[in-house]
């Protein structure tokens, strides 16, 4: 899917989240998050932006088990290959799990849009296979 650089820089929120550590004891560890139009980056440090992790929109698949508590809203967030990434707000906040969910919708749509415009692209440059088509149809 090919994006302007306008669209691909475009920040939608920033600023901090927990997020449930892998590990056997799984602590919440505070993370510094940005949601562009196309991914998550998540950074261990506020002020060391450099090493991080990308989460493509297109590798998620949705944002589920939305609960919320006395202080905390919790999240899940599930990758296309089925892997659960559970994350924590603070309840004051705009959460960020609304965010992530409108994100990964518009992402989708635009998606599919510029999935329909290639096929449609498609079709109209080969007009043997619309004959072809015209023909089956009752």
């Amino acid at each position: 899917m090919k994006m302007s650089a306008a669209e691909i820089c475009q920040v939608l929120k920033e600023g901090e989240l927990e997020k449930r550590s892998d590990n056997l004891l799984q602590f919440w560890k505070r993370k510094t998050c940005v949601l562009t139009t196309d991914s998550l980056n998540i950074y261990a440090d506020t002020q060391k932006r450099s090493k991080g992790k990308e989460l493509k929109l297109q590798s998620i698949k949705k944002v589920d088990c939305v609960e919320r508590t006395g202080k905390f809203v919790y999240f899940t967030i599930v990758t296309t290959d089925n892997k659960e990434i559970d994350f924590r707000c603070s309840g004051e906040d705009n959460c960020w799990n609304a965010v992530i969910t409108m994100a990964l919708i518009d992402y989708q749509n635009r998606k599919a849009i510029q999935d329909f415009k290639t096929r449609q692209d498609n079709e109209s440059a080969s007009p043997g296979q619309q004959e072809r088509r015209m023909a089956r149809a009752p």
